[in-house]
């Protein structure tokens, strides 16, 4: 059996996910730091579980285990 090429290519393309998620987050933190603190914990979890880990992530390692998106 032949090593696949999608977990190597999916890996890099995560790691460049969760860098631009996090230049992103960085850029926002100038306004993002004078909301109170509640409405920050929320945007948090929001953009850190939902936008980042459960809709792209899933795909990606569908795709990576898989080849089928």
């Amino acid at each position: 059996m032949t090593p696949s090429w999608r977990k190597p290519v999916g890996m890099l393309a995560i790691l460049g996910m969760i860098l631009v998620w996090v230049v992103l987050v960085a850029s926002l933190s100038g306004v993002i730091g004078q909301w109170h603190v509640l409405l920050q914990l929320g945007f948090y979890l929001v953009a850190g579980i939902v936008w980042l880990w459960i809709l792209p992530m899933r795909r990606m390692l569908r795709w990576m285990e898989t080849g089928i998106w």
